[in-house]
């Protein structure tokens, strides 16, 4: 992302913009109630798109962090390894961070709805992005799908596939999601269900090999 510095993320300027515009007109016009929710959507739409710095934790090389702030709802042994789910909502940072130093090896964009996660049909139809990242060496996979629940706002993405990333750095935002990495089976799980994760800086686990 280009707005390291920035305490919002791009995402949200225009988002911001538009409910100060609304505030000030409301404010001109002497409506009340309309200035009011502007005034509460303009503090919202700040707090949703805060852009912190995050402490960079000195792992060893095949260690992977924790890529959303959210809570780990599942973990599941699959055929393939393990697959953790990481439920976040409007209450966490909604950036994106790199889980390990990777090359972004594909990535899949699906629009879709964005129904909550209570409905049947959200897996089918809610608006998600798959991703593959694989190491220096393409030893080491790992896929992430963000998909999104009940949100006024689309994921983005701003890193392209064959492009490399460092581990903690910022490559998207999601408002109020579902996260799932699929993890191989030469992966050692530091976390459980039920742990808080902080994007960057919790240490999900560490490759084997």
């Amino acid at each position: 992302m280009k707005n390291n510095l920035f305490p919002i993320a791009k995402e949200g300027w225009n988002w911001i913009f538009g409910a100060v515009v609304t505030f000030l007109v409301a404010a001109f016009l002497d409506f009340d109630f309309l200035e009011f929710f502007s005034f509460v959507a303009t503090l919202f739409f700040l707090f949703v798109f805060r852009n912190p710095e995050r402490e960079y934790l000195l792992y060893q090389e095949e260690s992977v962090v924790a890529p959303v702030d959210g809570t780990v709802a599942s973990i599941e042994e699959v055929a393939e390894g393990y697959k953790v789910v990481i439920d976040g909502s409007y209450f966490n940072v909604s950036l994106l961070r790199a889980p390990f130093s990777a090359t972004l090896e594909n990535i899949a964009v699906r629009r879709g709805a964005r129904l909550s996660s209570l409905s049947p049909l959200s897996q089918d139809l809610n608006e998600q992005v798959e991703m593959l990242f694989s190491d220096k060496k393409s030893l080491n996979k790992m896929k992430i799908v963000h998909m999104l629940k009940q949100s006024f706002a689309p994921i983005a993405i701003n890193v392209a596939e064959n492009q490399s990333v460092m581990q903690g750095s910022r490559y998207g935002v999601m408002v109020n999601g579902t996260t799932t990495l699929y993890l191989p089976t030469n992966f050692r799980l530091n976390v459980s269900v039920g742990s808080e994760l902080v994007a960057s800086e919790t240490l999900v686990g560490y490759f084997t090999l």
